[in-house]
């Protein structure tokens, strides 16, 4: 067992964490001014804009990889522009699998962080405006601080999402070594050359993993709301 261990690939797991570190930070970035809008504003375009940021969860992967992949290829006026003047190609790299992931995990970062903000005692955010702050310093020094929780579920998840994509990554960066070939992608690839044993040592791995990273979001919540209820 040790032996069939040490001569597994482990580079797919090293492009799966490197691309879901990459993505979750980007989109840690993208999703507070985009939450923070969410949970504060009363515009009647909330509902189309939260249905737009929703929109991956409900949308085949397939659906949405196609879309990704005819949009990020050099047929689109963004890939055109980008192959002819910079000589990059987003399709098929992983920057390509990057912007993917971005799309494809948004909902995952948004709706936690939108949920905490939501959550926050008005008092408080009404307090800062009284005493000067402007709504950029009302995010920063006082919402931000007290949602914790959620944007600890939200880095999270969004991190295991990306872990476990498949239809995405596989339609938009298909299946290159060291470049695209990501954990999901080399299980699917074990299995359809029936490599049950590798598949299965895989698929542990990524299951061991999920639940590691699951147990420390509930062990860390629950131990927040301990020191919250002593207080």
């Amino acid at each position: 067992m040790i032996e069939k261990l040490t001569s597994v690939d482990w580079t797919p797991f090293i492009l799966s964490f490197k691309l879901a570190s990459i993505t979750a930070i980007i989109l840690f970035i993208i999703s507070l001014p985009i939450s923070w809008y969410l949970a504060t504003t009363k515009s009647r375009v909330k509902p189309i804009l939260e249905a737009i940021t929703a929109l991956p969860i409900v949308l085949p992967p397939s659906v949405l990889g196609f879309y990704l992949l005819w949009g990020l290829s050099d047929s689109s006026f963004i890939g055109e522009f980008l192959s002819s003047h910079f000589d990059i190609s987003l399709t098929f790299s992983f920057v390509g699998l990057v912007i993917a992931s971005c799309f494809y995990s948004l909902p995952f970062m948004v709706q936690p962080l939108q949920s905490g903000f939501e959550a926050l005692n008005q008092h408080m955010i009404e307090a800062s405006y009284i005493a000067g702050k402007s709504k950029l310093e009302t995010l920063l020094y006082v919402a931000i601080p007290n949602i914790k929780p959620s944007l600890l579920m939200g880095f999270i998840v969004t991190f295991a999402h990306t872990i476990g994509e498949f239809g995405v990554v596989l339609m938009v960066g298909g299946s290159i070594p060291n470049e695209t070939k990501v954990a999901s992608v080399a299980i699917y690839e074990q299995v359809e050359v029936m490599d049950y044993e590798n598949a299965h040592i895989y698929s542990l791995v990524m299951l061991i993993i999920s639940f590691l990273v699951l147990l420390g979001v509930y062990i860390f919540n629950h131990r927040y709301k301990s020191r919250l209820g002593r207080r």
